[in-house]
């Protein structure tokens, strides 16, 4: 039995056989060829990229049917790399100047481009390396006359040990005998890891080495909530985690009695739980999961992966849409979150040392208002139609807050002007992810209809972990008492000058912290919607003043693992 521990890029357990899913290597030698026949060579070139392009365009549809619009908006990038000028041009010129093969010419062009990309220290820039190789194979594979190598020889349930897996690796799974993945490459923003969440298959990357110790035929148990992999496990071992799958099946069972009902606790406290939302189209699974609501409407997806601007229009039919569906509960807009690790290039945001510390979120909304009050205008305009709200991020204090709602006002009278109706009154809150904005809480309140607290970033900022970081990763701990205690005091803001404070963070979603975020007072979670039942079912099942001692005993301990395993051992009770 052999044990080893990764990075958990989606959660779950499974059981079974390894299925060894082999690199795929391209030996491409060079071969002289004469003058005539270049324009040959360039309509091979040309023909591999049309049969390249019609591939990707096929799967995006496939995907879009089967998993959504989001995972095959993926493969925008592959299509975008298929489109880059510089790249073609920089292959057509070397076959003329070199009179050598397009199939070597294209290969020592992508070895550049990937060489290039590896040598960029910015970790999320990094993951994108797989798109280049991916789609770089795809030509290399049509230029050779190839056929694709794939899944389709998997019968039978398995679980894929490679090496590493591409976005079309990954998705090819939808629709295969997949029970689960592990790999040696990878990390938690790689679109590996984004897809094999929305595919809820356990998977566990960043195992270096485990290609070398894993054998087809190998009895594997892919722990994706804690990152374990164990290779050929023993008697006892093997029945133990049976057992905790009988176990899950059976609370899983449990939480989706509950998800159409109110999260209530046992003594009456009612507690609103919400979804999280990138994309429109996502509204059908968060009703779905009985969500009450959406508390975070990420819009600066609705930017990515296009060459132009989306119109004022464009934000103002998305947001209607969401408004009306969800009606008559409440919708949480979030303003324009730019820069950090979501990169425009419309924008020609610059390169940034320290970009989650840059130029970013309400910073750049408010140095660009040509851009801000498009977006404020589409959700004034859309208000009239549900029960919107708009919230403003990365607020560091009161001068911003004031900033951003004199463009909001400016908006409001813009529509005046043009006898545009909208809801004149639309709640308007912040998100409290800088410590600063936590610090001053008091003081935001008396301006702010409500406080949503994104612990994504305000953990990272108050621990000073980036957490796109794998070295520091181990750092990143949402128990830790100095975040707790951050939270505190901004809920304690929040009920002291009447208003309601959420939380949207991943921490949210953690079942285990709820009950300390539930006992320290918070009035809403916004969390991915599959969470909701689970956080439905431990509400109900606890009375308020429980989950008050529980916060009380979890705020005198000293460390953030004395709190989570605290913090587990409660829940376990609940959950008996």
């Amino acid at each position: 039995m052999i044990q080893l521990k990764g990075i958990g890029a989606a959660g779950g357990i499974s059981i079974g056989a390894a299925y060894k899913l082999g690199k795929e290597e391209f030996v491409v030698l060079p071969e002289a060829i004469t003058w005539e026949e270049i324009p040959v060579q360039i309509q091979l070139f040309e023909e591999a990229l049309i049969k390249t392009r019609r591939e990707i365009i096929e799967l995006q549809k496939r995907i879009s049917s089967g998993m959504g619009q989001e995972e095959a908006q993926i493969f925008d990038a592959h299509l975008l790399v298929l489109e880059d000028r510089m790249l073609i041009e920089e292959v057509i010129s070397r076959l003329k100047k070199e009179q050598l093969n397009v199939v070597y010419i294209f290969s020592e062009v992508l070895k550049k481009y990937i060489s290039v990309f590896l040598k960029i220290e910015d970790e999320y820039l990094k993951e994108r390396i797989a798109d280049i190789n991916d789609v770089g194979k795809r030509i290399l594979r049509n230029l050779l006359g190839k056929e694709k190598r794939g899944l389709d020889d998997l019968k039978e349930k398995a679980i894929i040990v490679s090496h590493d897996l591409s976005p079309s690796d990954t998705a090819a799974m939808h629709t295969k005998n997949v029970a689960g993945f592990v790999t040696d490459m990878g990390g938690k923003t790689s679109h590996t890891a984004i897809m094999a969440k929305s595919l809820e298959i356990p998977a566990v990357v960043g195992l270096e080495g485990v290609t070398a110790k894993v054998s087809s035929g190998d009895i594997l148990i892919v722990d994706g909530n804690t990152g374990m992999v164990i290779i050929n496990p023993d008697e006892e071992t093997l029945k133990n985690y049976q057992q905790e799958l009988v176990k899950l099946k059976g609370i899983a069972e449990r939480f989706l009695s509950v998800k159409a009902l109110p999260a209530v606790t046992t003594d009456g406290r009612a507690i609103l739980i919400n979804a999280n939302i990138e994309f429109p189209d996502e509204v059908s699974s968060v009703k779905l999961h009985g969500s009450e609501g959406i508390g975070l409407y990420r819009t600066e997806f609705f930017y990515m992966n296009r060459k132009d601007s989306p119109s004022e229009e464009e934000h103002y039919q998305a947001y209607k849409y969401v408004a009306e569906q969800m009606s008559p509960h409440s919708v949480v807009i979030r303003t324009l979150d730019l820069g950090g690790d979501k990169f425009l290039s419309q924008f020609q945001i610059p390169h940034e040392m320290q970009p989650f510390l840059g130029w970013r979120a309400i910073r750049f909304c408010l140095a660009r208002p040509d851009i801000f009050k498009l977006q404020l205008r589409a959700i004034l305009r859309a208000s009239v139609h549900g029960n919107l709200k708009l919230m403003y991020p990365m607020i560091s204090g009161i001068e911003e807050l004031r900033q951003a709602n004199e463009l909001l006002q400016e908006a409001k009278d813009e529509l005046k002007q043009n006898g545009l109706e909208f809801n004149d009154k639309i709640l308007v809150g912040v998100m409290i992810e800088v410590p600063s904005a936590a610090m001053t809480a008091d003081i935001l309140a008396k301006e702010a209809d409500f406080f949503s607290i994104g612990t994504n970033d305000l953990i990272q900022y108050c621990l000073a972990v980036d957490r796109g970081n794998e070295k520091v990763a181990y750092l990143y701990e949402p128990a830790h008492p100095a975040v707790l205690r951050l939270i505190k005091q901004v809920i304690d803001a929040a009920h002291e000058a009447k208003i309601k404070v959420a939380m949207c963070g991943e921490m949210a979603g953690e079942p285990s912290l709820a009950l300390i975020l539930l006992g320290l007072g918070l009035d809403e979670f916004s969390v991915p919607p599959q969470v909701i039942p689970e956080l439905k079912f431990i509400i109900s099942a606890i009375g308020f003043k429980t989950v008050q001692a529980i916060a009380n005993e979890a705020m005198k301990l000293s460390t953030g693992t004395q709190v989570g395993e605290f913090a587990q051992n409660k829940l376990v009770e609940i959950l008996k």
